[in-house]
């Protein structure tokens, strides 16, 4: 469902977010805002300033084999983005964020999390790798699977320079184990995977435009195809009262209020 009004969501885009698990508000953001959010990420990248994940590190299709082999050095992720700079400081924990997640959580008791996202993703030319089918809460650990990411484009996003691909209403599915490989991608050689993925549509994204979408929902990411840098900011926020599990990485950083 892509939400048209920049001011605020309806309880028909509330209700659709529910029904899909993501929704787009377009325009979102002022094209200087973006520029000065553009400067600062592109001057990280420049100075190579950690903390940065890279690529080969995750071993996706598609990345390099090692780091010192061509394109090893290729980053996949500026991480800690909310300590990184005061100007996505200031984005996670924007008003128009705010207001955006407290109607979709339904309570204005909503926290960002420090521990998952909270990063600017990178995709580069050549070097990028895929991202495969699977849900965010895979790895994540909190008393519920009940999470809503934040993703804003720096920039324009299509098929071309790999942007995120999901399947509607697939955070309201149970999946056997046996659908999943050892890392908790689906299986491409499953049948009932096969009709699920059949259902996949891509979302593509202006610069300003931002995607809200569920910790349950099924997505994925091509390889960008394109011979310049796609820049998306990811930030992941929760109720209050739905703790990380001590002990785990979900619990490793404090959350930040909004309210």
């Amino acid at each position: 469902m892509m939400n048209e009004q920049p001011d605020d969501l309806s309880d028909l885009d509330v209700a659709a977010f529910w029904r899909d698990g993501y929704l787009v508000a377009r325009h979102l953001v002022s094209p200087e805002r973006i520029d000065t959010m553009r400067g600062v990420v592109t001057d990280h990248l420049a100075q190579n300033l950690a903390p940065i994940e890279y690529e080969v590190d995750v071993k996706y299709p598609g990345a390099p084999t090692d780091p010192e082999a061509e394109g090893g050095n290729t980053p996949r992720r500026l991480l800690h983005a909310y300590a990184r700079h005061s100007v996505l400081r200031e984005w996670a924990t924007d008003e128009a964020i705010a207001s955006r997640l407290a109607r979709l959580f339904d309570t204005r008791d909503v926290t960002l999390s420090q521990c998952h996202h909270n990063c600017v993703m990178t995709k580069h030319p050549g070097f990028s790798s895929a991202t495969l089918w699977h849900q965010d809460n895979r790895y994540w650990n909190f008393d519920e699977q009940n999470l809503i990411s934040v993703w804003l484009a720096l920039g324009d996003e299509n098929r071309s320079n790999g942007c995120l691909r999901v399947i509607p209403g697939s955070h309201k599915l149970s999946l056997e184990p046996g659908r999943f490989d050892a890392a908790l991608f689906l299986r491409t050689d499953v049948a009932e995977n096969k009709a699920l993925l059949a259902r996949a549509v891509p979302v593509e994204l202006s610069a300003g435009d931002v995607l809200f979408f569920h910790s349950k929902l099924f997505h994925a990411a091509g390889r960008n195809l394109t011979g310049e840098v796609k820049l998306s900011i990811v930030n992941t926020y929760h109720v209050g009262t739905n703790h990380p599990i001590e002990g785990t990485r979900s619990a490793r950083f404090p959350g930040v209020p909004l309210y």
